[in-house]
């Protein structure tokens, strides 16, 4: 039998929200069959609302403040852990943030940027500042710090997902910030890979036609539930789970896995570019170095 985890409710808004979950269900002396019963949810469903892994949904919100006897506390809250999560990230966004929580592996593809759970402070805050001109400070730090939770993924104490990424080579040479500071993004994406948390590819910069030229992907693969495949564009983006169209995502993907170059030459393209940025001998134009 697994040990049961403990939650830490202070980690965030939905975690508070679920451990305070457990604790009344538990001081009810329900297990969660019995809290389910009824509900047109399951028990793996309600489990991950208490370890702040899924939104409340409103009917069973609803359903389990009649069954705990809670006063309405659960259905009153459960648009406030919504609103929690979402910070940072915009509402069509909200799928994939539960999604990778329960991934067990999650590919992406990033050609022009790199990706969020890959971004430090300072990447964040400069894409921030060139398109949302006219946020305020405080609030270009809320966003950063709610996209900045997304990466406890990596935290030590979560073995999964196995997240696995190509990059555009472009992207070492694309000055979004100070040299030091692209030198600290740079570094930060190699310290993930080293500790295992991250496999990276590059994909050269003159490797000419391959797979999804047209734009970004995001497969993620679960151990009970079909996989998902996220787009997204400047203002939008959408979840596919068509069964069809995901076969064909895994395949181009698969395809542009064998287009980019191997692991530890990769690796040493994003450390060689971290140097050149801390010593101010960035180039200024892309050069074939270094490839095998």
């Amino acid at each position: 039998m697994a040990a049961r985890k403990e939650i830490d409710g202070s980690a965030s808004v939905p975690e508070f929200y679920g451990k305070e979950l457990r604790f009344k269900r538990e001081q009810a002396g329900l297990t969660l069959e019995k809290l389910v019963d009824g509900s047109f949810y399951g028990v793996t469903y309600l489990s991950e609302i208490e370890r702040g892994q899924r939104r409340m949904p409103m009917d069973l919100a609803q359903h389990v403040d009649r069954v705990l006897k809670t006063d309405g506390f659960f259905a009153r809250r459960c648009e406030d852990v919504r609103k929690a999560r979402l910070t940072g990230h915009a509402p069509y966004f909200e799928k994939v943030l539960e999604a990778e929580k329960r991934a067990e592996t999650i590919e992406q593809w990033s050609p022009t940027v790199f990706p969020g759970l890959l971004q430090t402070g300072p990447y964040m805050r400069a894409l921030f500042r060139a398109e949302w001109t006219q946020d305020l400070p405080e609030e270009v730090d809320e966003k950063i710090t709610g996209r900045l939770a997304r990466a406890r993924l990596f935290d030590e104490d979560h073995r999964k997902p196995e997240y696995s990424v190509i990059l555009h080579e472009s992207l070492l040479r694309l000055r979004v910030l100070p040299g030091p500071e692209m030198a600290e993004q740079l570094d930060h994406i190699g310290a993930l890979i080293r500790r295992g948390r991250v496999f990276a590819q590059i994909l050269p910069w003159n490797a000419g036609a391959h797979p999804l030229m047209l734009g970004n992907a995001m497969v993620l693969d679960f151990a009970d539930e079909p996989p998902l495949v996220y787009m997204e564009g400047q203002h939008h983006g959408h979840t596919i789970d068509d069964p069809a169209l995901v076969k064909q995502y895994r395949r181009s993907y698969d395809l542009l896995r064998a287009a980019a170059l191997p692991l530890e030459v990769s690796l040493a393209l994003i450390e060689d570019a971290a140097e050149d940025y801390r010593n101010g001998t960035h180039p200024d134009r892309l050069e074939r170095r270094h490839l095998a």
